[in-house]
């Protein structure tokens, strides 16, 4: 069989929802990589799914399950002996295509079950290249059959049996088109993260008021400080005061729901 890479078999997936922003800029950079491309769309009704079919893929259609149950569908209806598993906001770089056409060329040893990609954030048009936003590495290429997905309501991540290793080529995170955006996202996440704890990690400390000062001070200070978020402009300022936030958020909205069991 011959393949893009000359290499096995690589199978692209991405899960999607009224994602025509970004999601043409996804698909024409796997195409000279991927051998197929699994499209598992919950029910869009933008654009989504026209630019989706445009591109060949392999169009499925899945009402959502959750983070991790929607992207293990995804793994399971594809047919690669390698996984990439992208989200439909994260575009690969050419240099990053070269990399991995060359690895799967190549030959992985048997050992390595993965390797994660790092990431630059865009909002917008702008790149975020320091303060903890970069590199983000995510693991994302995997061996069919040695990765899946571990239930969580947010954060989700793959968990593989066998060793990770890193990419050295980045692909583009284009998750927020402005920095509202960003800041609306972040309490989204930190009311799951708080429901995440309410239900396996809801610990005295957690919720406490102490928590909630300390931890978002010292998380804004080791991001512009420590990370270098302080050379990076205004723009890492705002997203790491919202950063901030989130963290004391996820806090405070810990302790309503333990509140509310109590009434």
């Amino acid at each position: 069989m011959t393949t893009k890479t000359g290499g096995p078999p690589l199978s692209v997936t991405i899960v999607a929802q009224n994602e025509d922003r970004t999601i043409a800029a996804v698909l024409a950079a796997v195409t000279g990589v991927a051998d197929e491309i699994v499209f598992l769309d919950s029910g869009s009704t933008d654009r989504t799914v026209e630019i989706a079919t445009s591109f060949g893929v392999r169009f499925h259609h899945q009402d959502w399950l959750g983070y991790a149950e929607q992207k293990n569908k995804a793994i399971d209806l594809a047919s690669g002996a390698w996984i990439l598993s992208l989200d439909a906001d994260e575009v690969l770089t050419p240099a990053l295509v070269a990399e991995i056409r060359d690895l799967m060329k190549h030959g992985v040893p048997g050992d390595i079950a993965g390797f994660k990609i790092p990431r630059v954030l865009y909002i917008g048009d702008s790149p975020v290249k320091g303060g903890g936003f970069y590199p983000d590495a995510q693991l994302r290429l995997i061996r069919k059959g040695r990765g899946r997905f571990q239930p969580r309501v947010v954060h989700e991540s793959i968990k593989v049996d066998g060793t990770v290793r890193q990419l050295k080529n980045n692909m583009l995170h284009y998750a927020y088109k402005d920095v509202e955006q960003f800041a609306q996202t972040m309490d989204q996440y930190a009311r799951l993260s708080a429901r995440q704890y309410f239900e396996h990690e809801n610990t005295a400390w957690r919720r406490s008021r102490l928590n909630e000062l300390l931890n978002p001070l010292w998380t804004f200070f080791y991001r512009q400080v420590v990370r270098g978020g302080v050379l990076h402009g205004a723009l890492c300022w705002r997203l790491n005061v919202i950063y901030a936030g989130y963290v004391r958020k996820k806090v405070t909205y810990l302790r309503q729901l333990v509140n509310e069991q109590k009434s």
